[in-house]
């Protein structure tokens, strides 16, 4: 099983082509919320055009997966054929289980609390912009990925990230180049 990661696209239909283009085919694409508004704190990023963002996120082909995130309005579902899911949206694929969200909600402690309660595998969050893979049980536990975000990257070399889960790895790539930014295995 093949699945992308994304997060935090806010409205950049460029930063989608360019994430789809870098994640390829995958069985499942997993995304972490705040899909076509930018936010009040942000500046518009680069491709914004979220009209056209929500035409291509009806056109894509595969299956998707999309929590709710904190600039993610109930209008939005207007214009988006694919649901955007509760704040955390649960999935289970080859018997892992996978939570999604955005990450304003619980973060730090609090996600490490939910895979406990939850005995999850993987939680995907977004939110921070900032990409990162933590395996807050050791190498054995489970793991909490934020993809980072391919339209508003806040890291100091402002770059675009994803991640590509397969092969029993997870991986965040930067969307510019395809080049690892982190990685374990999975």
């Amino acid at each position: 099983m093949r699945l992308g990661v994304i997060s935090d696209t806010h409205g950049s239909l460029a930063a989608w082509e360019q994430a789809l283009a870098v994640l390829g085919d995958v069985d499942i694409l997993l995304h972490a919320g705040d899909v076509l508004y930018h936010g009040p704190r942000n500046p518009l990023p680069e491709g914004h055009d979220a009209r056209h963002l929500a035409e291509a996120i009806n056109a894509y082909d595969g299956r998707l997966v999309i929590a709710k995130g904190n600039c993610d309005a109930d209008i939005d579902q207007l214009v988006l054929e694919v649901p955007i899911q509760a704040p955390y949206a649960l999935i289970v694929v080859e018997g892992r289980y996978i939570m999604v969200h955005h990450g304003h909600l619980a973060a730090g402690d609090d996600m490490v609390d939910l895979m406990r309660r939850y005995r999850l595998d993987l939680v995907v969050t977004g939110h921070t912009h900032v990409p990162g893979i933590e395996r807050p049980f050791g190498n054995g536990g489970g793991i909490i990925l934020n993809p980072g975000s391919p339209a508003l990257p806040k890291t100091r070399e402002k770059r675009g990230t994803v991640a590509i889960i397969d092969d029993h790895m997870v991986r965040i790539l930067y969307i510019d180049s395809r080049a690892e930014f982190a990685s374990c295995r999975w």
